[in-house]
């Protein structure tokens, strides 16, 4: 581990321009590329104090051994240089997104006497014409099929080609009609390469033109009453119209665009990108990246940008670049893309209308991406393994933790307080096992006291189990081993197997919390970490500093992928609290009567308002009402207080309550419409 002090450059060394400066390891390999508006400004923050770096930004500059620069005349020669030393080098501590697979295109080769129509993968050619990619390979296979009976291209290879013109004799597609036959001279070089550009035309979105000149053609054939050619064009019209289909109008402008989105956690990031041509989404790809340097979303985008559009000229590069936050600066990255292009480009963040409704789209793909990504990275036994070896090698356990359970309270600015605890066996989730607390020792926003009781509740109840079923020995229990954990009925006991590793969503104080209530408990085999969301620290008790796991470790993404898991619980529950109080009325206090009858007694009267007002004997009326639940329920709406009566603000006119019952949270409400929107704050 280098010390940054020793290749620090002097003072005035380093010029106050733009520029591309490079982090070379002791090894002389390129390790970070990096650019700048100052060169002297954006090194400065490099070589200040080591505590006040991110960790990420701390390893890089203890890996590297030395620091150089080029200087530039703009910011925008600063990042065509950047983009190409990062493919050049290839440094470990830039973000570098890789594919999730190699997406097919369909290709037409217009740098050859006849172009053909084919599937491609890998790097771009020069002379070839790309249109997508594609999802799968034969989705463009029914695409070409379709409109081979308008284009009729040639898709054969050199080889069919070759041995076609040397027998004289056209493949089969040559004599069903779905290829003008080049190689047997059926037609000119010069009118196939026409051929081939009228197709690129087409899949480039100008439909229009074709659709109109078709059944322009249609309708003379059938006034001179050549009705075989017309049905022909008929047919033809309808192979477009079906391949127009098979991309649906998005952007009804008919816009060229490319959509960016992108998720993210603290240590991956992943990327999706929808090709909009002619209002139709032509294509789609994903990218997931390492997180190996501290950067944020805008600089996320950049990245993309330089990746999607470095090799890219002209048409490639589409008129509007939408994407989820802009780069910072804005302005070069703007004049390189227009400078791709040789036209303007707007980069921009949607803010309405179709096209922030199909950003929300993208963004949702991109978050299927990332989890996806991760069920794979999470599925691999060996991984787990390793992962869980990790984490007791880091924690100081004596084996490793089979048994993880992960702790996390939720709440919405104090109301609603809940927690969970989610089970990960053998690294993997074991939803089963999974269980909800409700917040019942205080009221109000304390998560330390709530996660103190939760654990305290959680193992009190580990510890009545044991009690009960005598498992307070040492010895092992004879016969098989689980039997001890099943009820009489052979179900698996609540709470009844223990962690061997407690994880809280906390720093220093929740873990302090969790593990006083263990200690209260006199538990003292089982261990207890936290994971704080900021910068990925795992904290144990009782020690000031955090343990800093590798940001490759495998240990801690699983530990990541419990935290966010206990996460995702917790605010599901919250909400799931939070609507059901929003929706609550009279009947709800109702004991036993469930939601089939409350909507029958609803049906029946109109409203609560009819409902309360009618006999007990008009009650039992519905059918399913017993007498002795007609007593209870008008019981419990006799107790109820009526609600306010509803005001127009606007009117000042009172609402009479006789629509449809207002209790059920209903759109006209007047006391509950909209309160969730108006209630809505932070959740943790």
């Amino acid at each position: 581990m280098a010390d940054p002090s020793s290749y620090r450059p002097k003072p005035g060394q380093i010029p106050d321009s733009p520029g591309v400066y490079r982090f070379r390891d002791e090894h002389r390999r390129v390790i970070y590329v990096g650019k700048a508006k100052s060169l002297r400004q954006r090194l400065a923050n490099y070589f200040q104090d080591l505590a006040g770096l991110h960790p990420r930004t701390r390893t890089m500059v203890t890996t590297a051994a030395s620091v150089e620069w080029t200087v530039v005349s703009t910011e925008v020669e600063a990042l065509q240089l950047e983009y190409s030393w990062i493919k050049e080098y290839d440094p470990r501590f830039n973000v570098k997104y890789r594919d999730d697979k190699s997406y097919p295109y369909l290709a037409v080769t217009m740098n050859e006497e006849f172009p053909r129509v084919q599937v491609m993968r890998g790097h771009k050619k020069k002379g070839v014409r790309y249109f997508g990619p594609y999802a799968h390979a034969w989705a463009i296979r029914d695409t070409v099929d379709l409109l081979l009976r308008v284009f009729p291209v040639r898709t054969c290879s050199a080889g069919v080609f070759k041995n076609a013109a040397r027998t004289g004799r056209p493949c089969l597609l040559g004599y069903i009609g779905k290829c003008s036959a080049p190689c047997v001279g059926r037609i000119p070089a010069d009118d196939h390469w026409e051929l081939a550009d009228e197709f690129c035309d087409f899949m480039a979105g100008r439909t229009g033109t074709y659709l109109r000149r078709l059944e322009k053609q249609m309708m003379e054939a059938a006034e001179e009453m050549e009705y075989e050619r017309a049905a022909r064009l008929r047919d033809d019209i309808e192979a477009l119209k079906k391949a127009m289909e098979k991309n649906a109008v998005v952007l009804a402008d008919a816009t060229d665009a490319d959509l960016i989105a992108v998720a993210e956690d603290e240590l991956e990031a992943a990327v999706q990108i929808f090709h909009v041509r002619g209002g139709r989404v032509r294509g789609q790809r994903g990218w997931v990246t390492d997180k190996v340097e501290d950067v944020t979303t805008g600089a996320l985008v950049e990245h993309a940008l330089q990746q999607l559009y470095g090799e890219e000229r002209g048409d490639s590069v589409p008129k509007e670049v939408l994407v989820p936050a802009l780069p910072d600066p804005v302005e070069p990255v703007q004049e390189w893309l227009t400078g791709r292009r040789g036209s303007n480009v707007s980069l921009r963040i949607p803010q309405r209308g179709d096209k922030k409704a199909l950003m929300e789209t993208v963004e949702r793909n991109a978050q299927q991406s990332l989890v996806l990504h991760k069920t794979k990275r999470a599925s691999d036994l060996t991984t787990r393994s390793r992962a869980l070896e990790e984490i007791a090698e880091a924690l100081d356990l004596d084996s490793a933790p089979l048994r993880i359970e992960c702790y996390d309270i939720s709440h919405l600015q104090g109301d609603d307080v809940v927690a969970s605890m989610v089970v990960f066996e053998d690294g993997l989730q074991r939803k089963s096992e999974y269980r909800r607390f409700q917040i019942k020792g205080f009221e109000g926003q304390d998560d330390v006291r709530s996660m103190h009781e939760v654990i305290t509740r959680r193992f009190r109840r580990y510890l009545a189990e044991k009690e009960r079923t005598g498992e307070w020995v040492d010895e092992e229990p004879d016969g098989d081993l689980g039997q001890g954990l099943k009820d009489d009925e052979g179900r698996p006991k609540r709470f009844a197997y223990p962690p061997q590793l407690v994880v809280v969503d906390g720093g220093q104080p929740q873990v302090a919390a969790a593990k006083r209530a263990l200690d209260e408990l006199g538990i003292d085999d089982i261990a207890v970490c936290g994971l704080a969301k900021r910068l990925e620290e795992v904290w144990l008790p009782d020690d000031d500093d955090p343990v800093v796991l590798p940001r490759s470790s495998e240990g801690l993404y699983l530990l990541q992928r419990v935290r966010d898991e206990a996460h995702r619980f917790a605010i599901t529950y919250q909400r799931t609290k939070r609507a059901k109080r929003f929706r609550s009325g009279p009947l709800d206090e109702v004991p036993g009567l469930g939601e089939a009858r409350k909507q029958a007694l609803i049906k029946h009267f109109g409203s609560v308002k009819r409902l309360r007002a009618a006999t007990i004997d008009q009650i039992c009326e519905v059918p399913g009402i017993g007498r002795k639940t007609a007593e209870t329920i008008a019981a419990a709406l006799a107790r109820a207080a009526p609600p306010a009566p509803a005001v127009n603000t606007a009117t000042g006119e009172i609402i009479d309550d006789e629509g449809p019952d207002t209790t059920e949270g209903s759109p006209g409400d007047p006391v509950t419409a909209g309160a969730p929107e108006e209630r809505r704050g932070q959740e943790t």
